[in-house]
């Protein structure tokens, strides 16, 4: 569950290793945002020349959290970390590359240029 204030890392190679949630973009007036949501966080630590700078508002997408997802199956997945991917206004994502694994959801979610990235889908 990633709410604001909540400091999350950099799943891909934008240039940004470090965020923070500001605000959850469509769902409301939910206080928790969970997999497969965007978010609009700032960054706190980034790469040195590199395209982010810190302190700049960017849009992310939530691809691991420390709370599990429970599937229908009955399966359970939690990840180590709470994790994001740096996107565009149109959901693409601005890295090149993913690092670590994310959950299938993200595919019912229109993220398929993110699912095709990522080294391992579970």
């Amino acid at each position: 569950m990633i709410q604001p204030q909540t400091l999350l890392n950099v799943a891909d190679n934008s240039g940004a290793q470090k965020l923070m949630c500001i605000r959850i973009i469509g769902t409301g007036n939910h206080r928790y945002a969970h997999l497969g949501n965007v978010i609009v966080a700032v960054i706190k630590e980034a790469v040195p020349n590199m395209p982010l700078e810190r302190s700049e508002i960017i849009r992310a997408v939530i691809v691991r959290t420390c709370k599990e997802l429970k599937r229908d199956n009955g399966l359970i997945i939690r990840y180590d970390d709470n994790a994001a991917v740096i996107i565009d206004q149109e959901g693409n994502p601005k890295g090149t590359r993913i690092f670590g694994a994310i959950a299938r959801e993200l595919r019912q979610l229109n993220f398929t240029k993110i699912v095709s990235l990522a080294p391992e889908v579970l």
